[in-house]
């Protein structure tokens, strides 16, 4: 049990109202159990101090809100900023936290990069976590989710169990909706990095720089001074995020063929596998990195980067990328038939469809076949440039569906084949996959890109299960 005053910095609220005990926390008015403090929380589609009236009525012990609500029946506190008080507020009651706590924000690359910090950790006999698109993922703990950046009452009671079954060390996944609704203020960070920036998120973000602006919150403001801030240098992106990075106080670390603490002096691709030279300390070092795609080597070097300043040995961590597996639905290779080869991947936006498609192109001798879409209810300028890069860099685009949710899915459909002369339209999801799948021959490749890990096609309202990985090993069963 703990005190109001134990979770809210209250200077102006008298000592008998501090003193109140409360049992739990709560911004959404259907989850207020009696005792709870209830959080009123604007948000983009419901505002939260609507239903101060019925948290009351559930029997909140206080309220809280950025302005004054209209509420007797339980005693009420004004807040400058009502997400960070709760994010501070939960932090404190779920007090419990990993000891070494890493967050990577950008547009690609948060998942992987995270699941590859876990993976070298847990080499390393850290007792290590991950959370963020996938969910949370470790040896003592692992739930499926579907969020990037939990809540922030979510999110702590998570760091608390993590803590309570022994993960010392947790790599988070800071996306930008989530910096930007102050999920992650509370968090005790010990390092942050940034991956890349391209289009993604326009139906929140009024604009590019906006969306850039949320994402360097956690280098103005979430990082503790002096920590360490891990840079893609090879990103466009990079000399702002540094230049910010160093103005805050921030150690820099970069990373890549342009890095100046772990530089990649050369890469030779074998295969699906690539051979890397890299210089760190004054050393060159050769391994072989066994996963596809020059985003991924960018992905495993900010990886390293990360477990490197939060001091893990670099020589141990440079070994540790030689048996990396990739995150699933990233780039993940679901089988092969007549000599081709099947990959799913989470690629949703244009810059990570080109660079998923361009990696795939590298490693095969033969066509490109790529199955894809766009969300309703989502950035719809994106949909006529992912039909343009499409069929510019494969060699088969079938336009198909991906959770279309309220919007008609040929209206979809139509805006993205108006920039894709020449593809195919399949609105089934899983005839697309078959008929792609039956036009393989060897030394082809197909993408279907979209969904990646996901299970779930959002149609209307619903949510009906359905898995790209799934769908493509059923195909493959009735192909052979």
């Amino acid at each position: 049990m703990k005190r109001l005053g134990d979770i809210l910095d209250l200077e102006t609220v008298d000592e008998a109202l501090a003193s109140r005990e409360i049992r739990g926390i709560a911004c959404d008015s259907r989850k207020v159990e009696p005792g709870d403090v209830f959080f009123a929380l604007a948000g983009a589609r419901d505002d939260g101090f609507k239903h101060v009236g019925e948290a009351a009525a559930k029997g909140a012990a206080v309220i809280v809100a950025s302005r004054e609500a209209p509420v007797t029946a339980a005693p009420f506190v004004r807040v400058p900023d009502a997400r960070s008080a709760l994010a501070h507020a939960a932090a404190r009651f779920y007090s419990r936290q990993p000891e070494t706590i890493v967050a990577v924000t950008g547009t690609s690359g948060k998942t992987s990069v995270a699941a590859f910090v876990r993976q070298i950790w847990a080499s390393l006999g850290r007792e290590a976590a991950s959370i963020g698109t996938i969910g949370v993922v470790s040896r003592s703990l692992t739930a499926y989710g579907a969020l990037t950046t939990p809540d922030p009452i979510v999110l702590h009671q998570t760091l608390d169990r993590l803590a309570k079954a022994g993960v010392t060390h947790l790599a988070l996944e800071a996306s930008s909706h989530g910096l930007d609704q102050k999920r992650l203020d509370g968090v005790r960070l010990a390092a942050g990095a940034f991956t890349n920036l391209s289009r993604d998120h326009m139906d929140y973000h009024s604009t590019l720089e906006d969306y850039l602006a949320a994402k360097l919150r956690l280098f103005r403001e979430l990082l503790p001074a002096g920590a360490p801030a891990i840079v893609d240098a090879d990103s466009d992106i990079a000399p702002r995020v540094i230049e910010i990075a160093r103005a805050r106080g921030l150690t820099v670390v970069s990373v890549g063929a342009m890095g100046e603490t772990i530089r990649l002096a050369a890469m030779a691709r074998d295969g699906l596998s690539s051979t890397l030279e890299l210089e760190f300390g004054g050393r060159s070092r050769r391994i072989k990195l066994p996963l596809p795609g020059d985003f991924q080597v960018a992905n495993a070097l900010v990886a390293a980067g990360l477990c490197i300043a939060t001091h893990s040995e670099a020589d141990a961590v440079f070994k540790t990328l030689q048996s990396l597996h990739g995150a699933p639905g990233r780039l993940e290779r679901i089988g092969e038939t007549r000599g081709a080869a099947v990959f799913v991947d989470y690629a949703h936006k244009p810059d990570a469809l080109e660079k998923a498609i361009a990696a795939l192109r590298r490693y095969v001798r033969g066509r490109v076949i790529l199955v894809f879409g766009c969300g309703g209810d989502r950035d719809a300028g994106k949909r006529p440039i992912m039909g343009e890069i499409a069929t510019r860099c494969a060699d088969v685009a079938i336009v198909t569906d991906d959770n279309p949710r309220s919007e008609n899915p040929a209206a979809i459909r139509a805006q993205i084949l108006a920039a894709a002369p020449g593809a195919l339209e399949i609105g089934d999801r899983a005839e697309a996959i078959r008929v792609a799948i039956a036009m393989l021959t060897e030394g082809d490749v197909l993408l279907i890109a979209g969904k990646g890990h996901e299970i779930g096609q959002i149609v209307g309202g619903r949510t009906l299960p359905f898995s790209d990985a799934d769908e493509a090993r059923a195909a493959l069963r009735e192909a052979a």
